[in-house]
């Protein structure tokens, strides 16, 4: 992770996340890649992301689980609004979970990295095959 950060060890004083930030949701966060900039080139017309279940999903399962509270996860999802406060909702609750996860040691950017890869090979073999 790059930049100048409160630090983990912050959390104790009042923080919920490292506030650093974290290369490849920088390149993510510059693509500029919202539902609402794709969905036209799939023409999709749903205004909802098709993962958006998914997002919420993962956020119910993280809290049950004990793994991130979600009073927790919210309090961290409003520190990371001056990181991300360009993106609007819900890719912004996407990258800050991802953020949390990544700060946390929960997930690798390594591991997050190549579960990007290959999505979007999916996404690029399906648009080849309807191409």
């Amino acid at each position: 992770m790059s930049g100048s950060s409160i630090g983990i060890s912050a959390q104790s004083e009042g923080h919920y996340v490292d506030l650093r930030r974290i290369g490849l949701l920088e390149s993510l966060r510059k693509e500029d890649q919202t539902w609402a900039k794709l969905a036209p080139r799939w023409c999709v017309t749903s205004p909802d992301p098709p993962w958006q279940v998914c997002l919420d999903a993962t956020c119910d399962a993280l809290s049950a689980g004990g793994t991130l509270d979600s009073l927790e996860r919210r309090h961290a999802e409003d520190e990371l609004e001056t990181v991300y406060s360009e993106i609007p909702n819900p890719e912004r609750q996407l990258l800050a979970l991802a953020h949390i996860m990544v700060s946390r040691g929960l997930l690798s950017e390594e591991d997050l990295a190549r579960q990007i890869r290959a999505v979007r090979a999916r996404l690029e073999a399906g648009q080849e095959e309807d191409g």
